[in-house]
């Protein structure tokens, strides 16, 4: 019993390191993505007010056409209207919404892999160091129990700091998806009611 119990501990806390370099690269990772949301956001702003403007005072087929003076090569929902307006049955239509979705899932599962990661990352780097914390505190080193504290708490707050930049990107992202899917099923009803 004692070589499994050994086994375990050494696995455990041969852990330690690919856990605290995952923590350090998803909250690298998380800040980046902080940085594109913003871009996206300043972006979504003009193109979805532009777009609804133009539904609401236009035609759809004058909507799709003005698509080309929005300048937004990078956005999905322009993207997505642009091979609508090319498409030519009701069947390639439905295709392309069913693409946006799978493109647009894509985007949302990068935030919630940092909903789930960070924090079971930052679980892990918080009990891993308490087994020798506990030791340190067992043979009287205080010194030791305190680094080890100090590592555990810091993976603490940094997973959990990972996991509340993923929350709030995707809760974010699914509102614009489901304003995107809006607009979009708006287009291809009226498209094909014509």
């Amino acid at each position: 019993m004692e070589l499994i119990t050994n086994v375990l501990y050494w696995i455990s806390t041969g852990l330690m390191i690919p856990v605290t370099i995952l923590l350090l690269y998803f909250l690298i990772y998380s800040i980046i993505m902080i940085g594109g949301f913003y871009g996206n956001h300043i972006s979504r702003k003009k193109i979805n007010v532009r777009i609804n403007r133009d539904i609401e005072n236009n035609t759809v087929d004058d909507v799709l056409c003005n698509l080309s003076s929005v300048n937004a090569q990078d956005s999905l929902l322009i993207n997505t209207l642009e091979r609508i307006k090319s498409s030519t049955t009701h069947a390639k239509m439905d295709k392309v919404i069913g693409d946006y979705e799978i493109d647009a899932d894509k985007e949302i599962s990068k935030s919630k892999l940092l909903v789930k990661i960070g924090p079971m990352l930052g679980l892990m780097g918080t009990l891993i160091p308490m087994g020798p914390a506990l030791v340190g505190l067992a043979t009287g080193d205080v010194a030791s129990m305190a680094s080890n504290m100090q590592v555990a708490f810091a993976t603490t707050v940094v997973g959990i700091i990972i996991g509340a930049i993923g929350f709030v990107t995707l809760q974010v992202k699914q509102r614009w998806v489901a304003d995107d899917l809006n607009i979009i099923e708006y287009i291809v009803k009226t498209k094909k009611a014509q």
